[in-house]
This record gives C-alpha cells, structure tokens and sequence, in this order.
C-alpha cells in the first residue's frame, strides 16, 4: 500500500483523527486538504475551506457538553463521551487555547435557569472554553506545527472519487486522475464538503439520513442589555418553543462584546458571528435558529435552507440588515433609520431592507415570539432598536450510518466531523476524528 491511512479533510476532525495516528505510532499517513495552507487562507475567500477547517475564522467555542455539538451520545455512553471531551479540550489547551472556563454550575447558573423556565425558555447548561477569532490561526498553527513530521500534508488537493473494491475501501482518485492507494481511508470533510460527501454516500450506496435545516436570524443589541446572562454563562443556550407552530427555536453563537460578520458558502452569503479574546465592541450578538424539517414529498432541507438564502441575497445584495421597530411595524429599513438606530451596527456592508420579504410567516413569526420570550429574561431585547440581520442559515449535512468506531458500511472507510452529519461543533467534532483514530490504531496492533 502506498499509504496506510488516507484522511480527507484537515478540520477539527481530520486534525485529530492525525494527532491520534501520530500518537499511536502509525507512519505512511496523508491529510488531504482541498484548500489552502493556513498561513494562505484569506477570510474573504476561505471561511471555510482549508486548514482548520470552518474553525479557522470561528470565535473558537469549545463545548465541554454531551448534549451540544454533536450526536457522539448516540454511540458512546454519556461518561465515556464526557471523557473524550475533556482530553480533547486538553489538547486545545496545550496548543494556546486560554485555561479560563465559562458557565460552570453555580448558583447564578441555577438562578438563571429558573428565570428562564418563568419566561417560558430552557437553558442548557454546558461549560465553554472560549479560543477566539484572534487565537484561533494561533492554535491552528501549533497543531499543524506538532503534525508537521510525522504525516504528510497536501494542501490544494481534491479527492474526487473514494475507490472501493468488494465492500472495502482501497484508496481515493483525485481531482487530477492519480490514485493514491490506501488500506483506510477516513473522511473528514467538513461543511464545505457536505455535498461532495452527499454524492460519495449515494455513488457506494451508504445508509442516510437528511439532518434539519436551522434558518433565522444574526441579532445585535447594546451588550449591557445581556450583560447579567453573559456574565454568568459566557453564552446561554436557551431553547423555546413557539406557541403558534410548536417549532424548536433556540439561540445560538452568543458573543458578548464581538462583531457581526458575513461568510461565504459558494455563491451566497449569509451572516454569522464572532467574539475576540481582545478586541470589544459595545454590542452582544447571536442567533435565533428555527429547526426545520421535511419527509414528504421533499426531504431535502439542504435545498430549503439555500433557497432562503439566495433569496436574501437576491433583495439585499448580501446581508440585509433590519430594526426590529420597523419590522413590526411593516415597514422597510432604510439607511436613515438605520442612521437613529440607538444600536450601532457592526457590520458596515449590510444593506437596510425588510425581512418580512425573505422569511416564510411561520419562521418569521417563531422568530418574534423567541424575542418576546427573552425579552421576559432580558428586558431590552425587544427593543425597536434592536437589529436584525438575515439570514443566518446551518447546514447540516445528511447523516451517515456508522458504527461505534465511525466506520461506514464499506470496510476500512471512515466517515467522521460535520461533514459526515454526525456532528456540529468543533469539539465534538474533534472527539469523532479521536474515535476514528484509535479504532484504525487498534486494527493495526492486532
């Protein structure tokens, strides 16, 4: 074989999966990554594609919980899972990550929670370890420094076909028609690799299964209005349920202090949000998501999820940026609203519109209803100066069937990290390339 193990993709997953080869002695190991090195990658041009994956220009949360940022809960018990969290956390903290922890059980924490039940609202309590956006190329590039001699690295490099012969893996072909021969192959593809991981489970014929869409909102408003919750928790997961639909609406990616961004997905822009470990704003953001689901006659949520999208895009130019007051009252933003706004936007390249136009009346009302529910926690959020900014969408890629060890139902090929639709953070995701890793060490000591 010219390689003993193939890993496609150098996100979170692909990078531990790496670590954990290297650690356990494995030599002839190739990381395959189709875009470009860190030090070449470009935020408008590499959100989320090359090394580091999307986790290159995240605010660099990790998640220190079983219940958010994955489904590995579905495969290892919570105590095992826990565990891995723990030593994955480790290893961001010896490459930089900060020792300061957010939103460990306490008696705020416990008070927090009981006001969010009174106000009709979950909060989910996790520990976080916030990198940010200005320490995570810095974390990153230690990583890929501790890995630099014991794999080879292929940046700008795309695998287009896995190659299997009689149910097992036996190498990939790459954009260019070379094949690289190898006894295992793991798939680490990430979000920008979704549809290309899509395409390979349907070509072997791999068990799936679609994964929600998440569609709403970037919302930004003066930080002293959150201040008490990001103070105790650093970043509240709370969790409601609109009284009109019954759709899961939750908050997502709150970042006390940071700045409202764009990110591009191929041909669309959508908006997003980051939090810096030194640079302040005045302003906290974060997302209200409405899960949204299909079965018959359309699964296709990927789809759904990009068509409001484009049409976001299609009226605004990109971003749309909106006051709360003016979408209440039907009316369109503009420039001079935007102008008296008592919240100074953070993103200058939004365009003043009307959202009422891009979101279907059963998101946009879920949506209102989540705001009037934290304004009850928070009084301020549903201010008519608080912003808006559409649309903030999260795809997730369709599930693979795997086992325990992550392996797919072709020997010796792995499929692991949100590429896979198996998870949705970067710790878990690291987690999964972890499991990937030692159940390919195991093979070879037996």
């Amino acid at each position: 074989m010219e390689y003993q193990v193939i890993i496609v993709g150098a996100g979170p997953a692909g990078i531990f999966a790496a670590l954990t080869l290297a650690q356990a002695g494995i030599d002839r190991v190739l990381v395959i990554e189709q875009g470009r090195d860190l030090c070449d990658r470009q935020r408008s041009e590499d959100m989320l594609c090359g090394w580091g994956g999307a986790g290159a220009f995240s605010d660099g949360k990790l998640t220190l919980s079983p219940e958010v940022g994955g489904s590995l809960g579905d495969f290892i018990d919570t105590k095992s899972l826990y565990a891995l969290l723990e030593r994955a956390d480790g290893i961001y903290v010896e490459h930089g990550a900060p020792d300061r922890m957010f939103g460990a059980m306490s008696p705020r924490i416990e008070d927090l929670a009981d006001r969010a039940r009174l106000a009709d609202l979950e909060l989910v309590p996790v520990r976080i370890r916030h990198i940010g956006t200005d320490n995570c190329r810095i974390v990153l590039d230690r990583l890929q420094k501790t890995l630099a001699d014991r794999v080879e690295i292929r940046p700008r490099c795309q695998v287009q076909t896995l190659l299997v012969e009689h149910g097992r893996i036996r190498g990939v072909k790459l954009a260019d028609g070379q094949i690289l021969d190898s006894r295992f192959v793991i798939a680490a593809p990430g979000r920008s690799g979704a549809s290309w991981m899509k395409g390979q489970a349907e070509a072997l014929g791999l068990k799936t299964r679609a994964s929600p869409v998440d569609i709403g909102v970037r919302v930004e408003l003066p930080a002293v209005i959150l201040k008490d919750i990001t103070d105790t928790s650093y970043e509240s997961k709370l969790i409601y349920y609109s009284k009109t639909f019954d759709d899961k609406v939750r908050t997502f990616c709150m970042n006390p202090y940071g700045e409202v961004v764009t990110e591009k997905n191929g041909e669309i822009t959508t908006v997003n949000g980051h939090s810096y470990a030194e640079r302040k704003s005045a302003n906290t953001n974060f997302a209200i998501l409405v899960s949204s689901a299909f079965t018959e006659p359309f699964d296709d949520p990927i789809a759904y999820g990009l068509y409001i999208a484009r049409l976001a895009n299609l009226l605004g130019k990109g971003a749309i940026i909106q006051r709360l007051g003016d979408l209440l009252a039907g009316r369109r933003s503009n420039h001079a609203r935007i102008a008296r706004c008592l919240t100074r936007p953070t993103l200058a390249e939004a365009i003043p519109g009307d959202l009422s136009f891009v979101f279907p009346y059963r998101l946009l009302l879920s949506i209102i209803e989540m705001l009037q529910a934290l304004e009850k926690l928070a009084p301020g959020v549903y201010s008519r100066h608080t912003l808006l900014y559409g649309v903030e969408v999260k795809f997730y890629s369709n599930r693979i069937h795997v086992s325990r060890e992550m392996e797919t139902e072709v020997a010796n090929l792995f499929a692991i990290g949100d590429g896979a639709g198996i998870t949705r953070g970067l710790l878990q995701a690291s987690v999964s390339g972890i499991m990937a890793g030692e159940a390919v060490a195991s093979r070879f000591r037996q």
